[in-house]
């Protein structure tokens, strides 16, 4: 059994529930990390953000419910159908996550029309790809092409039973393929084809609209009180365990 350490940090404001202050444990920075230990994380509930990787720890909430879905047994509704038939053009790609132009271009103008308060509205190159990809880990950089153009890239963590689906932007002239879906039902695909028996979501949220979507994916997995469980448990009585 291998030992992690871990710190927890500061309380500070919440990025995603108002009047919330949040706190989260982090794996210490001088731990080695390699993706086979990041695989037995992210089973417990841990997330990446470029090479940091922490779960929340917050006193007073526990509104951050991870999130995955067994691939096998995923039933996409009519609205996921319409986006995969939507996109039966996009043309995909998958590249090293490394630093391209025209990938960082594409996520300032995606920030500036999504995100215009957030903290990342006008990251330098080298805090772009210090925040998506890592020096340890299997990411890939996915590619979605429209008509010759690029219009969208998806960032993918490869774990050795599952996909983790980092972070999704895309150009707002592509808005009407509904790219941000169409990303997690490739990932979804992909991992069917490879025999991989997870996609990993990150934290579904009941009260944050960017997070709350992922319930939209069916039958849905959630790790609660140290357990997976299949998300028709009720979350709140889970919880009063």
């Amino acid at each position: 059994m291998i030992s992690i350490p871990l710190l927890l940090n500061a309380e500070h404001e919440c990025g995603y529930l108002d009047q919330k202050q949040s706190q989260s444990l982090f794996v210490h920075p001088g731990f080695e990390l390699t993706t086979e230990i990041y695989a037995r994380l992210i089973e417990q509930g841990f997330r990446r953000s470029g090479d940091n990787v922490y779960t929340p720890h917050c006193p007073q909430c526990r509104a951050c419910i991870p999130v995955r879905l067994c691939v096998s047994d995923f039933k996409p509704n009519r609205s996921q159908k319409r986006c995969w038939q939507k996109n039966a053009g996009t043309q995909v790609a998958v590249k090293p996550a490394v630093f391209e132009q025209q990938h960082y271009d594409l996520y300032r103008r995606y920030q500036a029309t999504r995100h215009a308060d957030g903290t990342m509205v006008d990251a330098s190159p080298e805090e772009y790809i210090n925040f998506l990809a890592s020096t340890w880990c299997d990411t890939v950089f996915v590619e979605f092409s429209i008509q010759g153009t690029l219009a969208g890239v998806a960032v993918v963590d490869q774990l050795p039973n599952a996909l983790s689906a980092v972070y999704t932007f895309f150009d707002p002239q592509f808005s009407s393929y509904g790219l941000g879906v169409y990303a997690v039902l490739w990932q979804i695909a992909r991992a069917q084809l490879q025999r991989r028996e997870f996609v990993y979501l990150g934290f579904w949220i009941k009260d944050c609209k960017k997070m709350a979507y992922k319930s939209n994916y069916q039958p849905l997995q959630q790790r609660v009180n140290s357990r997976w469980l299949d998300m028709a448990v009720p979350i709140h009585d889970m919880l009063r365990d």
